[in-house]
């Protein structure tokens, strides 16, 4: 077996890397230069010398030799003239500019570098250490190790042992390329040999390197103990690969091959995941996952972005967590487009791949092959009449298999006077919409062209009305009320069918929003106005915001008559009151809330509330709670914290109030060494889409400066706790 390592940087806890002691030149009462035969002469220093007649030289008490930035000290030395060879007895330090190394003898020949018996030696720049019962030092910048044992773990004490080193029968370092190679070698972690390879390279920097990184290790208990053998090609400087087995205890082999490659103007990644023969579903199963982006200059550019699985199982199987079992569609899409100034345009394919089979036919989502975007702005330069235009069209051809299908045109031209100033703005906007369709499977007497056209206006309006500190470090407070008001007249649109529209969440955004609904299918008429305010605390000093409060709510003089299907009616003459407040007056604790107010029914119908302490990187603790009304009612609490210099704790808790059950649940701890770091997780969630559970348990094992043993336990932690940071709390 072949391996390769990565390296990681050393953590604060080591200690600072311990050097050879180097030789200094003193003053001694014999000088003796030897001319090598090579480019660089050789300097030799010692208290004193003996000159045979036929050119041997016999060197006493602190003698130092050097050639070039090559440097050698002891206390014994006796040149040979005619094999031009220095014989070391005793103690011998030598140092260049890249290796340091001492012994209980070795020799010295200006042609072909130094050997070293017994030694040990230190590579300051890795920084890595090690000993060998033989050193051999070329002048090619090539060490040559036998019987050796090598590690990256700083020295302690004098003669400590690491906690990890590779034991070999040979290694060869190469200085200059930056590798190491060895042949019969074994990993050792605290005594233990945990691996055992025929032959071993690694690199003595940071750049990549080809080879097998360390096993993975997990369990679970859908698929049972998990073992992953991840090896990495590094095919070229912008492009590489990574293979990655995985057994899995109940399922069989799964092949999870992983292409990067970035140029000039391309770059992208492909995954491809392929497990033959599932002993428990008993079936092939496989997941591709591309994304490609190419910039091809003179403003245009190519996204794709495609997924598809073998199986509606696939993810329920394979998912980390409860988020991945939730999917319930994949999309393929790609998108090419052009963005200037004042135009874009965009052409676009979009097809899904639905994985959730409890979903009625009549909600699978439309392809949309093609749809074609055109879009742009303009404004006039009369200072006086702050005019500006802008248009928004598209044309898409909905398919599917089922239900209605066909084309649809949509265009929206409008025009809008600027007034702005220092602390105030009027934006007037007018515009009209067209929109038509060109079906297909639509009942016997339904319009096949159904067509809709309407004129709508727009009033926006606000104030910036700021309060400046009087004495310096006063806070600054601002306050900044806004008015919307929307005229859209009804249009009788029931003829229109529902290929991509529907109703956003409500929040304070949508208040000022335009339109109602997300895509051309409706426009809801209005008479409408939106009243909102923000309030904002800043600190005087700093500038930093301390808080920030916004409330608003829309006011209907006539009740929206345009509804979707099954949208229900209402005819009540305001929305949902909308509030949100945001503090972060203390600098390690921040708050969050927001409340969506029902007036009619005296009810709140949304709220969510975020408590975080984090009074540095390494630590973050957090509290959440989230309602919906006759949907969900959830706490939750994470955080991560070191609660020991060695010892690190995280874990989060999503937890059902209505239901009174844990919805997921993770928990780990990690020990971080000087040169070493463990870190084991457990994790236990419940599948969004059947209900069943599932538990996992993942070790990590990282080596500083030899290799990381990734699994999905690192995978989720950032994403799972807000405010952890892998480089932060684990350093």
């Amino acid at each position: 077996m072949h391996a390769a390592f990565a390296q990681s940087a050393t953590p604060p806890l080591c200690p600072a890397p311990s050097t050879l002691r180097q030789s200094k030149p003193t003053a001694a009462p014999a000088t003796t230069p030897i001319t090598a035969p090579v480019d660089e002469p050789i300097e030799v220093l010692s208290d004193g010398a003996t000159l045979d007649l036929d050119g041997d030289a016999s060197l006493k008490g602190d003698v130092d030799l050097r050639q070039g930035e090559r440097q050698l000290h002891a206390e014994d030395v006796e040149y040979d003239a005619k094999t031009r060879q220095f014989r070391v007895n005793g103690q011998i330090r030598y140092s260049d500019r890249t290796l340091q190394a001492t012994g209980q003898a070795g020799s010295y020949q200006p042609a072909d570098g130094a050997v070293i018996e017994n030694g040990s030696f230190a590579l300051p720049s890795r920084p890595a250490r090690g000993a060998a019962d033989a050193i051999r030092i070329g002048l090619d910048g090539k060490v040559s190790l036998s019987e050796v044992w090598f590690s990256t773990c700083p020295e302690t004490k004098p003669g400590d042992l690491p906690d990890w080193r590779i034991k070999a029968s040979d290694i060869t370092l190469d200085t200059i390329s930056r590798n190491g190679t060895g042949r019969n070698a074994s990993i050792e972690f605290l005594g233990v040999p945990i691996l055992y390879l025929p032959y071993l390279s690694f690199p003595l920097g940071d750049q990549r390197k080809s080879g097998f990184l360390f096993p993975n290790l997990g369990y679970n208990t859908r698929g049972g103990v998990e073992l992953a053998v991840p090896y990495y090609l590094n095919l070229a400087p912008n492009y590489d690969l990574t293979v990655l087995p995985t057994l899995y205890g109940r399922r069989g082999l799964d092949l999870d091959a992983r292409f990067r490659y970035l140029t000039q103007q391309h770059r992208g990644d492909l995954r491809f995941n392929y497990l033959p023969a599932d002993s428990l579903r008993r079936i092939d199963r496989s997941w591709l996952q591309a994304r490609h982006r190419s910039d091809f200059g003179d403003r245009w550019r190519l996204d794709v972005a495609a997924q598809s699985v073998s199986d509606a199982e696939y993810f329920e199987d394979f998912a980390a967590g409860a988020e991945g079992t939730s999917t319930a569609f994949l999309q393929r899409i790609a998108q090419l487009s052009y963005s200037d100034e004042r135009w874009y345009l965009r052409g676009e394919f979009q097809q899904f791949q639905t994985i959730d089979r409890q979903l009625d036919l009549a909600a699978l989502p439309y392809a949309q092959l093609p749809r074609l975007s055109l879009g742009g702005t303009g404004s006039s330069k009369n200072r006086r009449l702050p005019l500006s235009w802008s248009l928004d069209g598209e044309l898409v051809n909905f398919d599917r298999d089922i239900g209605v299908t066909g084309w649809r045109v949509d265009i929206a031209p409008r025009v809008r006077l600027d007034w702005s100033g220092p602390g105030y703005y009027l934006k007037p906007s007018a515009g009209w919409r067209y929109t038509q369709y060109e079906l297909d499977g639509v009942a016997l007497d339904a319009t096949r062209s159904p067509t809709r056209s309407l004129p709508f206006a727009a009033l926006d309006a606000g104030f910036i009305l700021e309060r400046s500190a009087k004495i310096p470090g006063d806070n600054r407070i601002t306050l900044e009320p806004r008015l919307l008001y929307l005229w859209t007249p009804w249009r009788d649109q029931n003829e229109l069918p529902i290929f991509d529209t529907g109703i956003p969440d409500l929040d304070f955004v949508q208040l000022f929003r335009t339109e109602r609904y997300v895509g051309a299918d409706r426009v809801s008429d209005a008479n409408q106005v939106s009243l909102g305010t923000t309030a904002r605390i800043y600190d005087g000093k700093s500038g930093r915001q301390k808080l920030a409060a916004t409330i608003g709510q829309t006011f209907y003089f006539d009740t929206p008559r345009v509804r979707l299907p099954n949208e229900p009616l209402t005819l009540r003459n305001e929305s949902d009151l909308f509030a949100q407040v945001s503090v972060a007056a203390w600098r390690a604790w921040n708050v969050n809330m927001g409340l969506q107010w029902n007036s009619l029914d005296n009810r709140q119908e949304r709220s969510q509330v975020r408590l975080q302490y984090r009074p540095d990187d390494e630590r973050a603790l957090n509290l959440a709670y989230r309602y919906q009304h006759n949907r969900l009612e959830q706490g939750e609490v994470s955080g991560a914290w070191p609660v020991s210099r060695r010892w690190n704790a995280f874990g989060r808790m999503v937890y059902d109030l209505q239901d009174r059950s844990s919805l997921e649940t993770f928990a780990g701890a990690e020990y971080k060494a000087c040169c070493w770091r463990l870190r084991l997780v457990g994790r236990r969630f419940i599948s969004t889409r059947t209900g069943e559970r599932d538990t996992g348990i993942y070790l990590q094992l990282e080596l500083n400066g030899l290799a990381s043993v990734g699994s999905s336990a690192d995978a989720f932690l950032e994403q799972a706790i807000r405010g952890y940071s892998s480089t932060g709390v684990t350093r």
